[in-house]
């Protein structure tokens, strides 16, 4: 469980360039997830183009960590041919941690930006990658070398655990 106490939001990165078999290995723990009838409604862009970050980094009021990134993976979902289409953004957030979480364990730093549902920030940005019509995007996942070290914090808390009985 290590890896789960070493995740934390990272939005400041180094210089240093991450290489396209870690980009993998990240990307392979996501399509590792569970997914509600083994739909695995995911496809993913990477991004290393410094004009992309850029753009997609305005499309929302939470993209600076993007801009700052050597390398983002917008993490899409298909729209069409679904098994369960009212559990693809649960498939899509089990993806993503699973990226977060592998992210961590290579000794890397990433950031969930948030783009679905809000069409606002979503439609602006899956035109700024060119999806064909069939693909949507959830997130974009921000990821290099860590700036500083950010400590997580502990957050159990006993009181919300309810035994009934």
């Amino acid at each position: 469980m290590d890896p789960i106490f070493k995740r934390v939001s990272i939005r400041r990165f180094t210089e240093e360039p991450v290489n396209d078999e870690t980009i993998r290995q990240i990307i392979r723990a996501g399509m590792a997830a569970p997914s509600s009838k083994n739909q695995r409604p995911w496809e993913f862009y990477v991004v290393r183009d410094r004009q992309i970050l850029e753009d997609l980094a305005k499309c929302s009021p939470f993209g600076i960590p993007i801009r700052n990134a050597q390398v983002a993976i917008a993490v899409c979902y298909r729209n069409k041919d679904l098994k369960e289409p009212e559990m693809v953004l649960l498939d899509m957030s089990c993806c993503c941690e699973n990226m977060l979480l592998e992210a961590a364990e290579l000794g890397l730093g990433s950031v969930w930006i948030s783009f679905a549902p809000r069409k606002q920030r979503s439609e602006p940005a899956e035109k700024v990658l060119h999806l064909p019509e069939h693909l949507n995007l959830f997130t974009v996942l921000p990821v290099g070398h860590p700036m500083g070290n950010i400590k997580q914090l502990d957050r159990f808390e006993e009181e919300r655990i309810h035994w009934p009985e």
